[in-house]
């Protein structure tokens, strides 16, 4: 199954979203900031060594770094701009501002459908 990195300042969302997923089979790890989450990744600090998820889901506003910053960061970092992002929003269509991220690979609005999650998610999951 996929190892999943959530980054959202929500704690409810957050939660929901290990439920969902971890249920599904798949491994969660956590950032609550952009910032958090480069360090997670080993990008800011770079750390070679830090595993790399296969799929990112990342929320756009949040406190320090939104999600737009750290999706920006992600696409200029030469291991991480391979992963997936999946854009979490409750603000309407963000598609405009991810435009140019390739690794940008879908869009969820809150409140998400559990099922369209865990079935997008497990696209990413090896060897689905």
């Amino acid at each position: 199954m996929a190892k999943v990195l959530v980054v959202d300042d929500e704690p409810s969302v957050v939660m929901l979203m290990r439920f969902v997923l971890e249920k599904a089979g798949h491994t969660i790890s956590e950032a609550h900031h952009g910032g958090e989450a480069l360090a997670l990744l080993g990008v800011d600090p770079e750390d070679p060594a830090r595993d790399l998820p296969d799929v990112i889901l990342l929320d756009v506003m949040m406190p320090i770094m939104d999600g737009l910053a750290t999706a920006e960061v992600l696409r200029g970092h030469h291991r991480a701009s391979k992963v997936p992002i999946l854009v979490v929003t409750a603000k309407g269509d963000m598609r405009q501002l991810f435009e140019s991220m390739p690794q940008v690979a879908g869009f969820f609005q809150k409140p998400f459908d559990p099922k369209l999650l865990r079935e997008t998610v497990a696209r990413f999951a090896p060897g689905a």
